[in-house]
Order: structure tokens, then sequence, then C-alpha cells
């Protein structure tokens, strides 16, 4: 099996996919992506090549040649194509959708607004400092856990819907690392806390922690 996931280490979307590959219990090679360094690895000729859109993360199946971005197209791939470890999304069709729902709830309503990239043009656009940047960001992350605080008080027992892992777990426990790296009170979301916390006791959301990666900082 050669699996490749190039990403950053303090990457959401990244983050995503490295739970969603240990749930699965596939073996794979991390590449690093700075999004810092010389300008933004991101913006190399060899990584635009391998994903046009420029950011990260990028999963490559050098056996399959397969390339994909977007982080939940890849964690839903990874569930169809692989019946090894944990299934990510329910066989009911009702309840796929309600994963899929409070998944881009986060994926689609929340992170791309504290994306780097949006904190960079707001600097470079609008002269935003540190300070004001990272209001930007906590304002966005707690308007979306407002609703999704509410919509837990119907679902969750353990996780998010009841007591198996899904895919609404994988993407809602990176955004929880990011609401308290931008000053969010988590206290105002107990259901929040209360499923990331049972998902952070497991060894694959552990092992998929930012600075337990390579590139982490330490």
């Amino acid at each position: 099996m050669s699996l490749y996931l190039h990403g950053y280490w303090r990457s959401t979307a990244t983050y995503r996919v490295r739970i969603a590959l240990n749930l699965k219990q596939l073996d794979y090679t991390y590449v690093p992506v700075h999004l810092v360094k010389d300008g933004g690895q991101q913006y190399s000729s060899e990584y635009a090549a391998l994903n046009p859109a420029q950011l990260v993360p990028t999963f490559v199946d050098d056996d399959e040649d397969i390339f994909l971005n977007q982080s939940m197209a890849i964690i839903e791939y990874l569930d169809e194509r692989y019946d090894k470890g944990a299934s990510l999304l329910p066989s009911d069709r009702l309840d796929r959708a309600r994963v899929r729902a409070l998944s881009q709830d986060i994926a689609c309503d929340i992170q791309p607004l504290g994306n780097l990239r949006v904190l960079n043009h707001l600097d470079a656009q609008f002269g935003a400092d540190q300070a004001a940047r990272s209001d930007w960001a906590k304002h966005w992350i707690e308007k979306g856990f407002d609703g999704i605080e509410k919509r837990l008080n119907n679902t969750a027992t353990d996780y998010c819907f009841g007591f198996d892992l899904s895919m609404a777990d994988v993407i809602l426990v990176p955004q929880v690392y990011n609401a308290v790296r931008f000053g969010v009170d988590m206290h105002k979301y107990p259901n929040i806390q209360h499923v990331a916390k049972n998902c952070n006791k497991l060894t694959a959301f552990i092992d998929a922690l930012p600075e337990n990666q390579i590139d982490g900082a330490k």
C-alpha cells in the first residue's frame, strides 16, 4: 500500500484526514507542506502540479494513481474504499445525511473563515493585526458552535450521533482544537466539549494531534 498525505501539522483539514486514516487503520506516509516557510510551500510549482488549488491536504494513492483534495471527499473515499477499521458513515440513508450536514456545518461554514489565506488577506487588504485576525476567527467559530451545540442536544451521547463514531466527530475535533487556539470559551459548549473529550481519549485521535506530527511544534 502506497498512501501519502500531503499536509500541514496545524491545518484543520489535514488533521481531519489524519484522524480518518488512523480510524481506518491504514498505513500512510505523511509529507509535510509548510504553509509559511519559503513563502508558503503550497505555492511551489511541484505542489501546485499535485494540487492546483494550492491548499492542503492532498491524498495520493500511488498504487491506484489517485490524487484527491478536499478533506471530506478524502474521508468519504477512505470509508467507502476500505472495510477495515471504523465505519465513518452510517448505513441508513437519513443518518448519513445528518452526519454529512453536521460535518458541512463545520467544514463549509466555520473552518474556511479562519483559513490561513483568509486571515492573511485581512492583514494585506485591511491592515488587520494579529489580535484582530484572532477576533475574526473566534467570532465565526462561536457563531457556528452556537448552532452545533443546540443540534447536539438532540443527537449526542458519547459522540455526535449516539454511541458510534462518525465523520461528524472526525470533523468536529480539529475545529475544537482550533477554537481553543483562538481563545473560544469552550465552557459555553458542554455538548461539544463532552464529545471532543471522549474522542480525544482514543489512540487514533491522539496520534493525529498537530503537536504529534513530524512537522509539529515541539
